[in-house]
């Protein structure tokens, strides 16, 4: 099969795409023929060689597909044959085919096609698990009223899931950007947008929130760190999923007891099956209706074929996306 298998690392041009072996399902697991291959910042930082696969993941890129079940390994549940899937995957995404535990799959979404799906899994998990699970946010919104929260990155795929899941669970968001243009994207959204490169976030927020946000889901980690405990409000909950300001910060201890604040950092590819699949059935109850009664948009930006690899990192390190980067799996 074709795919792309991390070799050396470095910019887009490391990347290149080769035949390897088809692999075969193993006990609760499926074989997908793959359609679409979701792009990630993971997988950027993974060909930079700042974010190693876990033990025992496949070397192969990828995070997440959509695809068909084409075999079942044993003990498999059998109604998946032949269902059209999604997947989140520690690695093995960028190929013609991939293995993957069944409970970390879903169906695609109703009304969305295969390459819409292909982006999907792997922001709806992110930012389910960092907000609900872990930073306690309830489903139910009569216990949100009243409530805040900021999303750095907004223009994202992930930023732009966060905002639409926080808007339909009753929040108000305020995000982040980096262009007038963004913002204004997200302003019609609904958000209040940013614009990070004009404007102080801290102060933005506190002009119309003087309290601060309840919640804060932030990529850029330690040059935003103050400043993010800062934004909260007493008692909330900043939860960190991406470095791109730094992974070193120093923090005030004081501020955060005399004000009770939780301070989270995760990742989602080396949590354990279990938790993943944990994560899935959230998905699934909470997410996945939201989606299919179009609620939450797939935000798909622009598709690359899988022979365009190095045209859709180049594309992705740009910044010029809004939403999410698939690669398109012929076979």
């Amino acid at each position: 099969m074709r795919a792309v298998v991390e070799n050396e690392h470095g910019g887009p041009e490391v990347l290149e795409v080769t035949d390897q072996p088809r692999p075969t399902p193993g006990p609760g697991q499926v074989l997908i023929k793959v359609a679409a291959a979701g792009l990630n910042r993971a997988d950027a930082m993974q060909r930079r060689g700042m974010y190693p696969t876990p033990p025992g993941a496949s070397t192969i890129y990828g995070l997440e597909v959509a695809g068909t079940v084409e075999e079942l390994g044993p003990h498999a549940p059998a109604e998946l044959l032949g269902q059209q899937r999604v997947a989140l995957l520690a690695g093995g995404g960028y190929a013609q085919y991939v293995t993957v535990d069944a409970r970390h799959t879903l169906p695609v979404p109703r009304g969305l096609s295969l390459e819409q799906a292909g982006g999907l899994i792997e922001v709806a998990a992110t930012v389910y698990s960092n907000l609900v699970t872990t930073c306690g946010l309830s489903t139910n919104l009569a216990d949100n009223q009243g409530k805040t929260a900021l999303v750095h990155g907004g223009g994202g795929g992930i930023g732009l899931h966060a905002i639409q899941l926080l808007q339909n669970l009753g929040i108000k968001v305020f995000t982040t950007a980096s262009s007038p243009e963004t913002c204004a994207y997200l302003q019609s959204l609904g958000a209040e947008a940013i614009n990070y490169r004009a404007q102080d976030f801290e102060e933005a927020v506190k002009q119309i929130a003087s309290e601060g946000v309840n919640y804060i889901l932030d990529v850029v980690g330690g040059s935003y760190l103050q400043r993010n405990l800062s934004t909260l409000a007493d008692g909330g909950h900043l939860t960190i999923i991406g470095l791109q300001g730094g992974a070193r910060a120093e923090v005030d201890l004081g501020q955060m007891l005399t004000r009770r604040l939780s301070l989270h950092a995760t990742a989602l590819r080396s949590r354990t099956a279990e938790d993943k699949a944990n994560i899935i059935a959230g998905v699934t109850d909470v997410v996945w209706p939201l989606i299919e009664k179009g609620l939450i948009d797939a935000h798909l930006d622009r598709t690359f074929d899988l022979e365009e690899v190095r045209e859709a990192h180049e594309y992705f390190d740009s910044g010029q996306h809004r939403g999410k980067v698939v690669l398109s799996v012929s076979h």
